[in-house]
């Protein structure tokens, strides 16, 4: 089951937030994500907050659950009255998305167009299992609005989807992929997943090849994590399956890079890579910047200005609080400028754009040197801090080096 939310500060019920928050927002790109917590089934390796049961009660349903989080986009439009500024990114998560009718993704669409307004050329994505969709469901989607579509491959391989508890067959993504080309999607993003005990450096050869005769425009290759209450850790702790070796996962990564980048894709964030700038998610590029996001649906995380607060997770505690009037947020924290430099230094460093040098305190760039020396990064003319490829391989340590 998904993890314990943290405590943090009490929220208001009425989610209100400091002018100050709401000021500097107003500076910085705006994007909502929409969090659907709904799943045919739990994935072994997944500790999102997700639920399998069709009926929760309170109003927790799927049936009733568009509505629900409509509720709660007319409510961040109240709390952030004095905000003008239209949303840039809208991106649709879960759980599986695409569970619900597709007219239900377009009633949530449109709830934070009507409220806010969309930018000019906004990216709109939305993730979706390839076995949840078909050639008309994407069609709808397109027509409701959506940009971009991001399917969760993870894998070419029967076995290593099998030990993954992944429900689709090898080549439905790629079907997929097609679907959404001939439906009109300029961009389509394959998620891989790397490391999976008993895959093979051949098993994770054939995934990219096969990834990349689908022509996407973005690809994310995530190195599995083995999290804690998770169906895959309890096999891996009765010594059923091994855990995931730290040189096999360096050597498919290196594997990926070769293979992305011969084929156009460029790297530009340690785990995303893009075959143009559009290409790119812009959506997790505002997270990385810190930028200003309101986080819909239960379990789901916002920040303003500052201020970062998460939903109830339950859906039925999360409709009971939005049929009351109420906030959903459980509670949330009030970031002081050291912890927004120190968290700027976490995501920064991962960007190709890299992380400017003056972020860095003075023991900070004292390891900056000694990490240059060693060849793990590079400074470039705008001074600016990025990995080498040597640098992408050891990015966790190369962060701890910089915040000593």
């Amino acid at each position: 089951m998904p993890s314990t939310l943290p405590e943090g500060e009490v929220a208001p019920r009425d989610g209100s937030l400091p002018e100050t928050a709401v000021r500097e927002a107003a500076s910085r790109p705006l994007g909502f994500y929409l969090h659907v917590p709904f799943c045919a089934s739990r994935c072994g390796y997944c500790d999102f907050n997700t639920y399998t049961a069709k009926e929760l009660g309170g109003g927790g349903s799927q049936a009733s659950y568009a509505e629900t989080a409509v509720e709660e986009v007319r409510m961040a439009r109240r709390v952030l009255g004095r905000l003008d500024r239209p949303v840039e990114t809208v991106f649709f998560g879960g759980g599986t998305p695409t569970l619900l009718p597709a007219k239900d993704l377009g009633r949530m669409l449109a709830a934070v167009r009507n409220e806010f307004g969309l930018a000019a050329g906004a990216e709109v994505t939305t993730e979706a299992n390839p076995e949840s969709v078909d050639a008309r469901y994407l069609e709808e989607l397109l027509a409701a609005g959506f940009t971009r579509v991001s399917f969760g491959m993870q894998s070419a391989s029967s076995h290593v989807l099998k030990i993954l508890d992944r429900q689709h067959t090898p080549g439905r993504a790629l079907e997929a992929v097609k679907e959404a080309t001939a439906a009109g999607f300029e961009h389509v993003n394959l998620d891989l997943i790397y490391g999976t005990p008993g895959e093979s450096l051949e098993d994770w050869r054939t995934s990219l090849e096969s990834a990349l005769s689908a022509e996407p425009d973005h690809v994310s290759a995530y190195a599995l994590i083995v999290e804690d209450g998770t169906q895959l850790a309890r096999r891996i702790r009765r010594g059923e399956l091994p855990m995931p070796d730290d040189d096999d996962l360096a050597d498919k990564y290196v594997l990926a890079d070769e293979m992305l980048s011969a084929q156009g894709l460029t790297w530009y964030e340690v785990s995303n890579w893009a075959r143009t700038e559009d290409a790119r998610c812009r959506h997790n590029e505002l997270y990385w910047r810190g930028d200003t996001w309101w986080g819909i649906g239960p379990g789901a995380h916002s920040h303003v200005g500052g201020i970062r607060w998460w939903n109830v997770k339950h859906p039925s505690a999360y409709a009971e609080r939005l049929n009351a009037g109420e906030s959903p947020a459980h509670a949330r924290e009030t970031l002081d400028p050291e912890t927004r430099r120190i968290e700027r230094v976490l995501l920064e460093i991962r960007l190709s754009a890299g992380l400017p040098v003056e972020v860095l305190d003075e023991p900070g760039r004292t390891a900056a040197t000694e990490i240059i020396t060693n060849g793990l990064a590079t400074l470039t003319t705008n001074n600016h801090l990025v990995l080498t490829n040597r640098g992408r391989l050891l990015a966790d340590a190369v962060v701890r080096d910089l915040l000593p």
